[in-house]
């Protein structure tokens, strides 16, 4: 996998987690600062899902968000 950066960030309380790829291969994840240990270890592996299952490279977003909670609910 490739290396990421993690950081916990006033975020809206809507949003649990954002993942950003950058130019050099790695990856940020930002995650709600307001959020209880177990929410936030939940939105990080949210967004590990994502950068394994190489995510950034589709295009439909509701196809992908619809995946990633789909195997997250087994």
């Amino acid at each position: 996998m490739a290396e990421v950066f993690v950081y916990f960030a006033k975020l809206p309380s809507c949003v649990k987690e954002v993942v950003t790829p950058c130019a050099d291969g790695c990856f940020t994840i930002y995650i709600n600062d307001q959020l209880t240990f177990e929410e936030r270890m939940l939105a990080y592996g949210h967004a590990v899902h994502h950068i394994e299952n190489n995510d950034f490279e589709g295009f439909d977003v509701q196809e992908i968000e619809s995946k990633a909670h789909y195997v997250e609910r087994r």
